[in-house]
């Protein structure tokens, strides 16, 4: 009897299988000692796979269902509501029934029960799964509950509940249900407790939300409940809404909805001694599980009785600190144009690259900037550079520091370290020289080589060695004082002209145009030059047509067949050769580059041919330089017209050639990176392969899931646990459902900047203004660059782009995304080929349809919906 049954107190932590994730948390809140837990038990899956492990219909239709897509809605439908039929139509086992009537026997067949369904994949700690089955109030008698048993049993199949595992990756096979029988209470007040607040994620305020009666009408949204704010053991807010209704059980079963008479539908629902009580209770359940906790509750007869308890899945994890200080985060990925999760070599080699204060989380890194944000002056510093970069974090760090009591400020002659790259005492002196470009791109391609050559001769534990010693010469190359005063000077530059041109001529955003097709633009010239390749392609229909259906990324060796196919195998090795290192998401150095999947770069070579006229990249460019120069010319013939006109137009004149100068040469250091990280990643590939033939490992990707230092162990030892690289998999599989915030405390708190606009017209979504021009046309919401399919006149909608994005550029007339300032990548791209781009924009690509038409005002950082 035993495992069809089984009391809450009889459940061990180790029966999740047996009892689901509501029953197993059922079966630890009733252990925790002052914790009042209404009595019951559990049917547990041993009875459900009874009644339909032999039901041959029922086999087959769940073949059918584990066949379809999430988008077969319909199909799925009807699958389910068949499959439903047959499991309510089925018997319940004589068995389970025997098991069913002692245990009901136990506690007393005349009272009235919850009957609640407990799924093996629901209120875990990575997938919540909330809501997904059904539960039914005030079941009473012996036949009622063997009814709703079956019930439960077929809600396993709700439409909501088998998508929700098909978005999840869960197979509907391995899934099992339980069934909770749970002495009904008849509360005057129920709610739900947060251990955590559920708007701003701060695990040390608690959020209560309370209303009259049963939870259900709250749940069901029937009723705007109370909602009160605790920190520290005090009320810190509260929020009493008018109640007008209430769900209550009847005595003859069942549950009636009643309206609250008037003079109470305004009354607060717990006292504060009653909040503060709770929310002991609260942190006391927190405490055991080890995690924050969701927690449904019931006020009767002045006692708490909890009926459910599950982990908050959707908090962000808290970047880890080794003390018990504040401290405020700053995502690297907001700022780097990558937001994805990076597994743990990528991760790894990031870390060992910058002398930055990291931490992880989710997935990501983050900074932290506490010690920035101590002291005035390097406080101004941070707030300028994260300006540039992200403003929204800008403004979500002046909400931290404006609080006042979060950081310890330092005194004004104590300083911290800085951040930026960009340290003025760094500044190197030079000349507006172009050449100063020219010769540091020089000495980065020739220490690329050499690496590239030297690397080759060594194996095993001397790769390790070799790739250390070497991040030290790619640090020195990344922080080259001379390139960073370089990067800065231009930046500056951009600044002086925006803020001069419209002060002294009303003109808003002139560096934008002047910073169209400059030279030494490393990342720019890779979108023209895919535009050569496609020339190449042009005049060979069979090539054409071969690529229009390839998949396989060894379809370079197979091109030379057909006519022209030499030719343009050359020109796409040529191509790769130089770019061949980058891809989506490029600072995770186990990311696929597109020398490793060229397939990736066939679609927008395919887009090149059908958008653009044979020689299109030598005419865009060109294009864009004489409209740099026009702005120029016409600038300084206008400044020449104003008091003191000579002298402004020659300090304009200098900076418009610094920004002509030195601009391009923002995108270069990356690149050198990224080179430099493709060479060790192939290096590092080789040790791989013989970890794979030594049986110490099963694939070569198997090592993106170990650090550069786990890694440098295994080579060594030819030894390693497998469960490490298990465990890693589906933690990356939870990150990658994680959304990173910008800002982060320390305190769990996801803080968020606004932009402060106003006259904006009715509906306008608003971002940052990076590149100037007004542009309507068709919204292409584009999440994955492989999916793109743009044609002329498209404005790109995407939560980011990095480099490898850039040869989409071509083909869109106007850009919006979700991350990004004035001075990241896809701002800097956008200005050079003179598209008008707002960025920053929240929830872009869930506010803006595919296929919709818009308006982007680049001069003004607003997007208009049609």
């Amino acid at each position: 009897m035993g495992s069809l049954a089984l009391g809450f107190q009889e459940i061990e932590k180790t029966q999740l299988l047996l009892v689901g994730g509501k029953g197993l948390n059922l079966g630890e809140l009733s252990k925790i000692q002052g914790i009042h837990v209404p009595e019951g038990f559990c049917v547990t899956t041993v009875g459900y796979r009874k009644a339909i492990e032999h039901n041959e219909t029922f086999q087959a239709l769940l073949d059918q269902l584990t066949m379809l897509e999430v988008e077969e809605r319909d199909q799925i439908g009807e699958i389910c509501r068949e499959i439903r039929q047959i499991i309510m139509e089925a018997e319940i086992p004589s068995d389970v029934v025997t098991s069913v009537v002692d245990y009901l026997s136990k506690f007393g067949d005349e009272h009235a029960y919850a009957v609640r369904s407990s799924a093996t994949a629901e209120d875990l700690p990575h997938a919540s799964f909330a809501g997904q089955q059904d539960t039914y109030l005030n079941i009473i008698g012996k036949d009622a509950i063997l009814e709703h048993i079956s019930k439960c049993w077929a809600s396993l199949f709700t439409d909501r509940a088998v998508i929700y595992r098909m978005q999840n990756g869960f197979d509907h096979r391995q899934v099992y249900l339980s069934v909770i029988i749970q002495r009904m209470v008849f509360p005057q007040a129920s709610g739900i407790l947060f251990t955590a607040d559920p708007i701003t994620s701060n695990r040390k305020i608690l959020s209560i939300d309370a209303s009259f009666g049963l939870g259900e009408a709250l749940v069901s949204g029937l009723v705007s409940a109370d909602c009160y704010k605790v920190q520290e053991q005090k009320i810190v807010d509260k929020k009493i809404s008018t109640k007008k209704l209430a769900i209550f059980a009847r005595k003859e079963g069942g549950t009636l909805t009643e309206p609250i008479e008037p003079d109470q539908q305004k009354k607060q629902t717990l006292t504060d001694q009653q909040i503060l009580q709770l929310a002991r209770i609260g942190r006391q359940i927190e405490a055991y599980f080890g995690f924050p906790q969701d927690i449904e509750w019931c006020l009767v007869d002045e006692k708490f009785y909890i009926v459910q308890s599950r982990p908050i899945t959707t908090l962000y994890p808290i970047p880890e600190a080794n003390d018990q200080e504040n401290h405020v985060y700053v995502s690297v990925g907001h700022q780097q144009m990558m937001t994805d999760p990076m597994k743990p070599l990528g991760l790894s080699f990031f870390l060992l690259t910058t002398p930055a204060p990291m931490r992880k989380a989710g997935g990501r890194l983050f900074v932290d900037v506490t010690r920035q944000l101590a002291s005035p002056a390097s406080r101004n510093n941070l707030l300028n550079v994260m300006g540039q970069h992200e403003p929204l974090i800008t403004d979500a760090l002046k909400t931290v520091v404006e609080r006042g009591n979060f950081i310890k400020m330092l005194p004004d002659d104590k300083q911290a370290p800085s951040l930026s790259r960009n340290n003025p005492d760094m500044t190197a002196q030079f000349d507006n020289d172009p050449s100063i470009v020219t010769d540091l791109i020089k000495s980065s391609q020739t220490s690329v080589e050499e690496v590239k050559q030297n690397i080759q001769t060594k194996s095993g534990s001397q790769v390790f060695e070799f790739i250390l010693e070497d991040l030290k010469e790619l640090k020195k190359i990344l922080f080259n004082p001379q390139s960073s005063a370089v990067i800065r000077e231009a930046m500056n530059a951009t600044l002086w002209i925006n803020e001069k041109m419209n002060e002294w001529l009303g003109e808003k955003n002139a560096a934008d145009t002047l910073s169209q097709s400059v030279p030494n633009n490393i990342t720019s010239e890779m979108g023209l030059a895919l535009m050569d390749v496609a020339d190449v392609i042009r005049p060979y229909a069979e090539v054409i047509d071969y690529l229009q259906h390839v998949k396989d990324d060894n379809f370079l060796e197979k091109i030379v067949k057909f006519e022209g196919g030499e030719k343009v195998r050359d020109a796409l090795i040529t191509f790769l050769d130089k770019y061949g290192m980058r891809c989506a998401g490029e600072i995770d150095m186990t990311r696929s580059r597109w020398s490793e999947k060229p397939t990736t770069l066939v679609p927008l070579i395919l887009g090149n041919i059908k958008n653009f006229k044979p020689n299109a990249s030598k005419q865009k460019f060109e294009h864009g330089l004489q409209v740099a120069f026009n702005k120029e010319h016409e600038l300084l013939n206008r400044l020449k017209q104003l008091p003191e006109g000579e002298q402004k137009a020659k300090e304009t004149k200098r900076m418009i050639d610094l920004i002509r100068n030195f601009i391009g040469y923002r995108e270069y250091p990356k690149y050198g990176m990224i080179n430099r990280y493709f060479v060790y990643k192939q290096a590092l590939l080789k040790e791989a392969e013989q970890l794979v033939h030594e049986g110490v490992i099963f694939e070569k990707e198997d090592i993106y899931y170990l650090t550069f230092e786990e890694l440098q162990e295994v080579v060594r030892t030819n030894k390693l646990d497998y469960q490490i690289i298990s465990k890693r998999i589906d933690e990356y599989k939870l990150y990658e459902k994680l959304t990173p915030p910008r800002v982060i405390t320390s305190d769990g708190e996801i803080i968020a900047g606004k932009y402060k606009r106003e006259n904006l017209p009715s509906g306008a979504i608003v971002g940052l203004p990076v590149s100037s021009g007004v542009i309507e046309g068709r919204a292409r919401v584009i999440l994955n660059m492989e999916d793109a399919d743009l044609e002329d006149g498209d404005i790109l909608v995407t939560p980011f782009t990095d480099p490898s994005w850039t040869p989409l550029f071509v083909s869109i007339k106007g850009l919006v995304t979700e991350v990004g300032g004035l001075m990241t990548h896809g701002a800097v791209i956008a200005r050079e080929y003179g598209l008008p781009a707002v960025v920053g924009v929240e929830n872009a690509t869930k506010l803006i349809k595919d296929g919709q038409r818009i308006r982007v005002h680049g001069t003004e950082g607003f997007i208009e919906k049609f």
